[in-house]
């Protein structure tokens, strides 16, 4: 993929993300993608931070949204190559220290495959 179409995915997750659009944002992933994450293992220890597939997506993000409703990221900087995509971005939550998260996403035909995320 060029480095474009990578940045778009990465512009139309962060937005689907903030507009809450679970379907969108799930329908950015390949069928079988792993997502990681330290949210995620900290809600749900028995994933080891881990799941794969748009079904487990689809639950994660639904569940995160309803725990968290004011959950919002700020993107800060986007970085693309061919094939992959980094977001840095502000993650707001009423009540919560802002925290500094760096996504990444690799991307194949046009679908994420895997996305990392890391907090600090």
């Amino acid at each position: 993929m060029s480095i474009e179409d990578n940045l778009s995915i990465a512009r139309r997750w962060i937005d689907a993300f903030n507009r809450g659009d679970v379907e969108a944002l799930v329908s950015l992933y390949a069928e079988d993608a792993v997502h990681t994450s330290p949210k995620l293992r900290a809600r749900e220890p028995e994933t080891e931070g881990k799941i794969r597939g748009r079904k487990a997506l689809f639950q994660w993000w639904t569940s995160a949204l309803a725990a968290t409703p004011s959950l919002r990221y700020e993107p800060l900087t986007f970085t693309a190559s061919e094939e992959r995509v980094v977001i840095e971005y502000l993650r707001h939550a009423d009540g919560q220290p802002v925290l500094a998260v760096s996504e990444t996403f690799d991307v194949r035909e046009r679908a994420i495959v895997a996305s990392r995320v890391y907090h600090g």
